[in-house]
This record gives C-alpha cells, structure tokens and sequence, in this order.
C-alpha cells in the first residue's frame, strides 16, 4: 500500500515523501488505518520493521487536525514511554521529521543530564511528550507534567520495559492518565506478561503481528563457529583482524563480560566500546554517536543496551555469546541485513551452549553454515550432528591456511 492512499494530511505526506517513503511496511500499512479510528492497538513487530512510523504518523495526523493553527496554549496530548535514552531520542526525531510541516512541537526527556533545559521546554508546552519512565515520573512529581489531556499513549518496547524493572513505573504513568485515552502497546515478543499488561491497560485493541518472532531475514548469512569457551576472544580476533571486519556489533551476556572483551579488544590496537546498563546515559549516547560516525569500528553491547542503536546499514552481528533465550537470536541478528541491506551473523558456540544453539536451530529452522576451519575449534566433540549445515568453509580468513600449523599448541598464542 502507498502512503498516499492511507488518509493522510497532505502536509505529511510531503514530510514523509521527503523521508523517502512511498510504500507502507506491513507494521504500518495494517496499524495506521487502526490507529486513525481510534482503536487501542497491540503491535507485535521487531525494531526495523517501521513501527515507530505505524503510530507517529497517525498520532501527528489526529493531532494536526484536532490542534490545526491553533494559538492556544499547548498540552501534552501524546505520550510515547519506552525504555532507553537512545530509542526515546530516536522516536524524537522521528516526530520532528514526520510533523515539520505541521505546528505540532515534541519534547524528549530522560534522566542522567539536567532537567533544567526540559523544564523550561515543559513550562512552554508541548504537543507530544516522549519519555523515559523514570524521569517522567520524577518531573510529574515535581509538577512540571499535566496528563489530564492526553489523548494518546504509546508504550514502546513493552517487553524490554518489564526485562529492566520498569513495570511498575508504566503502572503509576498510566493511572495518571485519563480513562478514556487511546493506548498503543508495541512490544518485539509477547510473553504471558506482556499479555496481562494489555489486558490491563488497553480496551477491546486490535492486534497486528508481523515478522514472526521465529523467522530470520532472508538477507542475513548466518554463520557458526564451535569453540572452547576460554578462545572466544582470541577467536573474536582473529576474525576482526584477518576479515578486516569494521562496522561490528557483538553482544555479550553480561555487561562484566562487555568490558572484559573491550579491554581485550583495545589491547591489540582495536578500537572497541562496550554499551550496558551500567554506563551513564550520557556515555551510552557518546559511545553510540561514535560508533555511527565509524570513530569505533566495535561495539559490544548488551541486549537490553542493544535496543537503542537504530543503524540501517550494520554490516556484521557477532554472538560472542549466546542467548538463553532462543528468540532473543532473532532480535539480535535483525539488526543486520537491514533496509534492503545484507549483513552475516555470526554465532560463538562453546560446549555448555550447545542446549542454547539446539534451541535456537529448532525456533529458526532454516541452514546455517557452520565453519570448522578456523584456529581455535572446540575441543571434546562438537555437536555438528545438531546442525544441518548448507556447507563447511574456511571463510574466516586466509591466516590459517595450514590448519595443522595454526592449531598447533606452539603456534597458537593467546593475545589477551
């Protein structure tokens, strides 16, 4: 479906024809028409799937035609909630980009800097409020946020908010809102707690599911190597350096573990970040600039970090360590091959992964390669007969031509 056959003002259709859209995804061509009529919505969508435009766009709409040239005093009548900092940014500027030619004005707030600067924006008045909980919570409290006219909420990334402890936040934000609100809940998974929360919060909401939590893009070369546990940094190397790989996102388990692998990684000369909950949102926000503007050729993140970084053109994801959790696989390897782009993901298996890649071949069902040539092959079996691999390839580099050589203990030396 075009854009244009959507219903849409005429002043944002020239902000998105600029943006360069002219056909809806399809989070947006089977959510705006819902969101235009009013309906409360649960969008089950992946990042990069163009959820962020299935409601901004139809909220600036409603939003257009109910304050139009108005000089009245402005009230916040949108509220988006999501988790981080970087998304809340992201969503921003979204709404900037898609409303410039409508007088609508937004503001984005999140705790770590001063709330000085968002107070004076507050005191003005906004159309549209983006928020992190905390720091909502914290300006509603001071009395610097008034929700008695809100006419829609979103609640953005519902899973990752309850992963990271907000879900009693999101509770007391919607009791400060009036019943008869519109509400969006958009959400990547949908456990059984997701599920209860819009049962509590949403009315009779229609439900839009696209990309399947279990499918991966058909534009992503996934690749996987079986290694010892204690040579995965060396293995990570090794790659980086013979691959000459730049552009790379690596998740790390545990944010110990993020830093771990970035002093390892800075020590022969790599330039590499680590992005977790641990670090300031400010640091957060400088790592992930420098990273976009390719000062940092590795970022090993975190997942619950890792839904901050909005990159169309992320050529490599490596699973330094695998998830847990089978469909977080699919979240992370979707942050390649992006926008029409391809990208390869590679996965680190060591032996007491083996249950977690067992687990993610049977949510994903579909051939990934596995490469047994390479330095550092894992030791006491690997579970090939786990995986029904489209080929065996030396694809990581041409350094280990003599396999015996490379493999060799007097050869191999640990560079961490």
């Amino acid at each position: 479906m075009l854009f244009e056959d959507l219903s849409l003002s005429k002043s944002i259709q020239k902000a998105v024809f600029e943006e360069g859209y002219t056909e809806a995804t399809p989070i947006q061509e089977q959510s705006i028409p819902i969101v235009l009529a009013g309906r409360d919505l649960i969008g089950c969508a992946q990042t990069g799937t163009g959820k962020t435009a299935a409601f901004a766009i139809p909220i600036i709409h409603q939003l257009h035609r109910m304050v139009g040239s108005s000089n009245k005093a402005k009230v916040i009548r949108a509220l988006v909630i999501t988790p981080t900092r970087e998304l809340a940014v992201q969503i921003g500027q979204n709404f900037d980009r898609y409303g410039k030619y409508t007088n609508l004005t937004q503001l984005t707030i999140f705790g770590g800097v001063s709330q000085v600067p968002q107070v004076d924006v507050l005191r003005k008045g906004v159309d549209v409020l983006v928020a992190t909980p905390g720091r909502l919570l914290d300006l509603h409290k001071q009395g610097f946020i008034n929700l008695d006219h809100l006419h829609t909420l979103v609640l953005d990334e519902a899973d990752q908010m309850l992963d990271m402890g907000f879900v009693n936040d999101v509770k007391k934000i919607v009791k400060l809102t009036p019943n008869n609100r519109q509400t969006l809940l958009f959400s990547a998974t949908m456990p059984i707690a997701i599920r209860e929360l819009a049962e509590m919060f949403l009315k009779d909401p229609a439900t839009v599911s696209v990309s399947p939590v279990s499918s991966t893009a058909e534009n992503v070369e996934q690749r996987v190597y079986f290694v010892d546990k204690t040579e995965k940094r060396n293995l990570l190397y090794h790659l980086i350096r013979n691959e000459k790989l730049s552009d790379v996102l690596v998740f790390s388990r545990t944010k110990h573990g993020a830093d771990n692998v970035v002093k390892a990684l800075r020590k022969h000369g790599v330039a590499a970040e680590a992005i977790h909950g641990d670090k300031s949102q400010n640091a957060r926000q400088r790592v992930l600039d420098a990273f976009k503007n390719k000062e940092v050729g590795v970022l090993v993140a975190t997942d619950i970090a890792a839904r901050g970084i909005d990159i169309d053109q992320l050529p490599f994801v490596i699973n330094f360590d695998l998830p847990n959790i089978p469909e977080t696989y699919v979240h992370r390897i979707g942050r390649t091959g992006r926008a029409g782009n391809g990208g390869i993901a590679i996965s680190f298996c060591s032996k007491d992964e083996a249950p977690y890649w067992k687990d993610i071949m049977k949510l994903i069902k579909v051939d990934v390669t596995t490469i047994s040539d390479h330095p550092y092959p894992r030791h006491e079996g690997s579970p090939t007969e786990e995986v029904k691999p489209q080929s065996n390839s030396n694809r990581s580099g041409g350094a280990h031509k003599s396999r015996k050589s490379a493999n060799s203990k007097q050869n191999k030396k640990r560079w961490y």
